[in-house]
């Protein structure tokens, strides 16, 4: 996901969007630790997406609490 894509949602929605990635990564890493992973570099490609995510809620956060 791109940035602009990620900051078009809602706190509520990047806190579900966080926790599906993270469990994403968490089943891409048995699958790479089994040799049953076809593409490792989507692994980086959630991690840069759950940075982003992260970011931009953190962001809100600093934004509301400026209020």
């Amino acid at each position: 996901m791109k940035a602009n894509e990620i900051r078009e949602l809602n706190k509520a929605e990047l806190e579900l969007k966080l926790k599906d990635l993270k469990q994403e990564l968490f089943n891409m890493r048995f699958q790479h630790a089994t040799n049953q992973l076809d593409n490792p570099m989507k692994m980086v490609e959630v991690k840069k997406t759950i940075a982003r995510v992260k970011t931009i809620l953190r962001e809100i956060e600093i934004e509301e609490a400026s209020k």
